[in-house]
């Protein structure tokens, strides 16, 4: 099935697992071989004992293609939970990056004054460059970048895309 822009939808997957060797390759290699598309993916252990991990899957696809997604998701028998968060309702998510600027007088001033204004931090200063510490939705952070661009931009490092649900209730 070819999918077009305008059938396609972004979807945020949250899937909780064993943490044991294997299981992210046999997620990757389930989108692979069926020619999904994973457009961020994230990975963390997520209890004390260290025996479940939680992995945060970006993807695009129409309704149908996700519901098959994601009961091919909850099949895999180290997989205990599967919420597609775009779905279930009112969620939070966001992204770190780490963004390289190169730069010196007015571009330099106007590096700190744009990093102000988007409440990013400075990590690390030499006498030509900056390096911002940016946390916030994927639109922020590309907006920051498109601007950074004009200014020196020399390097870019983002985590991925993390998301929980509002509210108490847990994924």
């Amino acid at each position: 099935m070819q999918i077009t822009k305008a059938t396609s939808e972004r979807h945020v997957l949250a899937v909780t697992v064993d943490n044991e060797a294997g299981i992210l390759a046999k997620i990757a290699g389930l989108f692979t071989a069926r020619g999904y598309n994973i457009d961020s993916l994230t990975v963390a252990d997520i209890a004390e004992d260290h025996a479940i991990s939680r992995i945060t899957i970006v993807t695009n696809g129409p309704p149908a293609v996700i519901d098959q997604i994601q009961a091919q998701l909850e099949r895999l028998v180290p997989v205990h939970r599967v919420v597609d968060l775009t779905e279930a309702g009112a969620h939070v998510e966001r992204e770190l990056a780490l963004i390289k600027v190169a730069g010196v007088g007015d571009s330099r001033v106007e590096a700190l004054r744009t990093a102000e204004i988007f409440r990013a931090q400075v990590v690390d200063s030499t006498k030509s460059s900056f390096i911002f510490e940016l946390t916030g939705s994927p639109d922020k952070i590309d907006n920051f970048i498109i601007l950074m661009r004009e200014l020196g931009l020399v390097e870019v490092g983002r985590t991925g895309i993390v998301g929980l649900m509002r509210g108490a209730q847990s994924t």
